[in-house]
């Protein structure tokens, strides 16, 4: 499988992981700042959290981990936890501004 291939593969996973506070999943949410794939198909993701008191702080990362295991193509997933840049509005796609009404 191709490395665009498999990213879409990766963020279709990612799409059905929701924040328990925000009725949006976390790619919309604009909560993945950053999918690297290498050549042996080793995935290392940069997310960071809506604050760094979220109450999912601890289990969120490993949600994500979880769901890009199984997904065909990835060797290893590597998920790195982030807050610089802090997360604000301005990261929601236009599908998330759109189910929250602000659009």
């Amino acid at each position: 499988m191709d490395k665009e291939t498999l990213r879409l593969e990766i963020i279709k996973n990612l799409k059905v992981i929701y924040d328990p506070e925000i009725p949006v999943n976390i790619y919309d949410l604009g909560l993945i700042y950053n999918i690297d794939i290498d050549d042996e198909g080793n995935v290392s993701v940069l997310m960071t959290l809506t604050t760094p008191n979220c109450p999912v702080a601890e289990s969120l990362p490993q949600e994500v981990h979880d769901m890009l295991v199984p997904v065909e193509g990835v060797n290893k997933v590597n998920i790195e936890l982030t807050f610089e840049p802090p997360w604000d509005q301005e990261n929601l796609s236009d599908e998330a501004k759109l189910a929250l009404g602000m659009l």
